[in-house]
């Protein structure tokens, strides 16, 4: 089954061509790599799918639905997760207050004051489960400017899977990681995808984690 599916799409920044007539098709649960050096138009072609940017032609569907030119918000909504190049976390906030707000956020329509308690609860639980499933939960009191750039990157991979994503995008997870941080995210991204059924798009220019992760 055809998961995000991607025809023919063009974006220009003035008299720049940064995508031309680009098209990807990604099946359920497949692990799928974006390659490129950097300046290709990796990051232009995920902030498109993602609803960052809006194409100049072009569709992107996903679960046969068209989301082209719908805003981020209402993509995540749908099922796609996504992370950035340059990590974009709350700082000043611990780690587990990340993945709680990220988790509030897509449990919003469902707070209910009789129940808030209750809820409350639930999303602590969760939380916790998945700052374990990343490898943060004995780090779950420290701000997350203290974190390494590694475990900052997995904080990102944290929130991305509070809302529930069916399809998780990734641009250039490892960036800016030391060599054994590169190892240990890829083997942390093949268990997320392999334990929870997780279709994969990551962006990628070192080759080694490309064959790593797919």
């Amino acid at each position: 089954m055809v998961i995000l599916e991607v025809r023919n799409i063009v974006k220009s920044f003035g008299g720049l061509r940064a995508l031309q007539d680009v098209s990807l098709s990604v099946e359920k649960g497949e692990i799928r790599a974006v390659i490129g050096p950097n300046g290709a138009g990796k990051s232009t072609f995920f902030n498109v799918m993602t609803g960052l940017l809006s194409p100049d032609s072009g569709h992107v569907s996903f679960e046969g639905e068209p989301i082209t030119g719908l805003p981020p918000h209402r993509i995540i909504r749908k099922g796609i997760g996504r992370s950035f190049q340059i990590t974009n976390i709350f700082p000043r906030m611990s780690v587990f207050e990340n993945v709680q707000v990220a988790l509030f956020s897509h449990h919003r329509k469902s707070l209910r004051p009789l129940s808030l308690a209750r809820k409350f609860f639930e999303i602590g639980e969760e939380t916790l489960s998945i700052l374990e499933q990343v490898g943060l939960a004995e780090k779950d009191d420290l701000s997350a400017s203290v974190l390494s750039h590694g475990d900052q990157k997995r904080l990102e991979i944290a929130i991305s899977l509070a809302s529930r994503p069916k399809l998780l995008m990734l641009d250039e997870p490892t960036a800016g990681m030391s060599r054994f941080e590169s190892r240990e995210t890829v083997a942390l991204l093949r268990k997320i995808s392999r334990e929870q059924g997780l279709t994969l798009v990551f962006t990628e220019h070192d080759m080694d984690i490309v064959f790593g992760i797919s």
